[in-house]
């Protein structure tokens, strides 16, 4: 499937979709370490973002047109750390992605966008048992498959594959960063929420490429 205003829509849906298959995980995940509301919290943000692309009177034209309605809408609507700090990811991926289709390098862009927009929004680097820990390998894999002459979708399954590696190596991790930091210690063991949903997020925008 062509990385177009198609598969971004799809892939939002498919994102809500999932997000609320595992809202209950990510919460439970967020109770060892935080708030105990991230899955919650996920699921209002992309029930809120199917809402308003429902009620669309005209389907967006680019990529970059829906990335900036999950944008904001996720800002309005998502609480906490997460709301601010994916909102500004596709807010920074909107911005590098208007063209009625990408290419595997413009894939890239896209998540190098969301990263270095995250990295900004939140202070954070990895090891620091954040979504970074996700979202940089994920952009890593991402450079290093493009530069291999592959598809975009062999771009969004590479980063996908690797944000799933990156959330599992958060739980022997320390937390230095946000309220997980407050545990210490006590914070290793526990898979981070917001590299988890970071994983299920490029997951889906990989699966709906691969129209798996």
């Amino acid at each position: 499937m062509a990385l177009d205003v198609a598969w971004a829509l799809a892939w939002v849906r498919r994102t809500a979709e999932v997000v609320a298959e595992h809202k209950v995980e990510l919460s439970e995940l967020d109770r060892e370490i935080g708030d105990g509301d991230h899955g919650e919290n996920m699921n209002r943000g992309f029930v809120a973002v199917v809402g308003k692309l429902d009620a669309l009177e005209a389907p967006p034209a680019q990529v970059a047109d829906v990335l900036k309605l999950v944008a904001t809408t996720l800002m309005s609507t998502v609480g906490g750390a997460a709301g601010p700090l994916y909102g500004t990811a596709y807010l920074r991926a909107a911005k590098v992605t208007g063209l009625e289709s990408l290419d595997a390098s413009a894939a890239v862009a896209m998540l190098e966008a969301a990263l270095e927009g995250i990295v900004a929004r939140g202070k954070a680097t990895t090891g620091e048992k954040t979504m970074v820990d996700a979202w940089t390998p994920a952009t890593t894999a991402a450079q290093e498959v493009a530069g291999n002459g592959s598809s975009p979708a062999d771009v969004l399954a590479a980063a996908a594959a690797a944000a799933e590696d990156g959330a599992e190596a958060t739980i022997p991790l320390v937390a230095t960063k946000g309220r997980a930091s407050y545990l210490g210690e006590r914070s290793a063991g526990h898979k981070d929420p917001g590299a988890t949903s970071t994983a299920y997020i490029l997951r889906a925008a990989a699966d709906t490429a691969a129209g798996v």
